[in-house]
């Protein structure tokens, strides 16, 4: 199974940000998130975007 969402520190990794930064990227909505219980998480598609990698689903 392909892993969907990552946490807001996962994501600051993967992208090579601070956390002001991801913040800010959340806020004008280029990282799209979503609350599950108390815990906001980033949604693998909406890093990939950001980063300029093509989505796996336009692979095959």
């Amino acid at each position: 199974m392909n892993v969907l969402l990552a946490s807001i520190p996962e994501a600051q990794r993967a992208l090579g940000i601070g956390r002001s930064t991801a913040y800010r990227l959340i806020q004008n909505g280029r990282l799209e998130t979503i609350k599950i219980g108390r815990r906001t998480l980033i949604t693998i598609a909406s890093i990939r975007a950001l980063a300029g990698e093509p989505n796996q689903n336009d692979e095959g």
